[in-house]
């Protein structure tokens, strides 16, 4: 038997400040492990341990690979790093992406179910888009608790509202409320039976941690499916018996249906703007030699470029109205795929 003292929590757009409220009522001698992740700009430096620190008696530090695990302390994600944990052990691995993000939640979450199972408690907080909700539901299944901030309560209520309708959540609460929910639920005892025996587990975190042997296996957990990754261009596996809609690439990159209809959604706009400014440039050409014809004094010629240059604008102001008006919901991927 064992306390629940693995505490995982994931948080986005707000999530400094909800994170602040969250530790500055934990008691210094609390019985718990805290591992963050914060989705991070890859570039620069993260002051947020820093900032934990200051709100709140338990000290926050970017860890390094290997460090162990220490009640009382807070496990912060470096920027461009993927934060799991092992048995006993902190790790910090430059990952492929998941869900757009390094460091990514649904990693941490599913590394510690795998690992502690029962003895887990997983927040998710305020944020964008769905990270969280696939390991939120790793959790559950392997016999943690679930904690969701209230989406009423959130600065961004997207990460919280996909957790409560996917998973078996079992508290929704303030984040005023959560730190109390952590200190009641922490002195449980719970079994330890079965720690790191989920294979399925196990291959998705031997991919965050960028392990080449699960990488180069063919034994795929799903089905091909039509779409292709957008980070390296490889064919996206859709992972079977999942609650959630969820891809994955030969080498590790990982989406939702969400995340991926956002890089979509990204990627038509990109190539409509590289469109776009081709036409303009094909214009400007089309001018320049409509200018050299009328020096020449070949009026045939002229009138030819002018009208090609004409054609080339309308086309290319087609294609700027489309981009102003395109609307900013992703692509619903879970329909394409029906």
């Amino acid at each position: 038997m064992a306390e629940r003292n693995i505490i995982v929590i994931g948080c986005s757009m707000g999530g400094v400040e909800a994170l602040q409220r969250l530790v500055a009522p934990l008691p210094k001698d609390f019985h718990a492990a805290l591992f963050v992740v914060l989705h991070l700009s890859p570039q620069g430096v993260s002051y947020l341990p820093t900032i934990l620190s200051r709100a709140g008696e338990l000290p926050a530090v970017h860890p390094k690979d290997g460090d162990p695990i220490r009640l009382g302390c807070i496990y912060v994600a470096p920027p461009d790093n993927h934060l799991l944990v092992e048995n006993g052990t902190v790790r910090v691995m430059r990952g492929p992406r998941e869900n757009r993000h390094r460091p990514a939640v649904d990693p941490l979450f599913r590394s510690a179910a795998h690992w502690y199972g029962p003895r887990v408690i997983g927040v998710v907080m305020t944020g964008a888009l769905d990270d969280g909700t696939a390991g939120l539901i790793s959790i559950k299944k392997r016999g943690g608790v679930a904690i969701v901030q209230d989406p009423a309560d959130a600065l961004c209520g997207d990460m919280p509202r996909s957790a409560i309708e996917n998973a078996q959540v079992d508290y929704v609460a303030s984040i005023d409320r959560i730190p109390e929910l952590l200190q009641e639920l922490v002195p449980a005892h719970v079994s330890e039976n079965g720690t790191g025996k989920s294979t399925r587990l196990k291959k998705e975190t031997e991919f965050a941690e960028f392990d080449m042997d699960a990488i180069e296996d063919e034994n795929r957990p799903g089905v091909p499916s039509p779409f292709a990754c957008p980070e390296c261009g490889g064919v996206l596996w859709e992972l079977e018996g999942e609650e959630i809609l969820r891809f994955r690439c030969r080498v590790g990159h990982a989406y939702t249906a969400n995340s991926l209809g956002v890089e979509q959604t990204e990627a038509v706009e990109g190539a409509l703007w590289a469109a776009m400014r081709a036409l303009e440039e094909g214009a400007s050409l089309a001018r320049r030699m409509a200018e050299s014809a009328a020096r020449s004094k070949r009026q045939s010629l002229e009138t030819r470029f002018r009208e090609r240059a004409e054609v080339k604008m309308q086309q290319a102001e087609i294609l700027r109205k489309l981009i102003m008006d395109a609307k900013s919901e992703p692509i619903d991927l879970e329909k394409q795929v029906s």
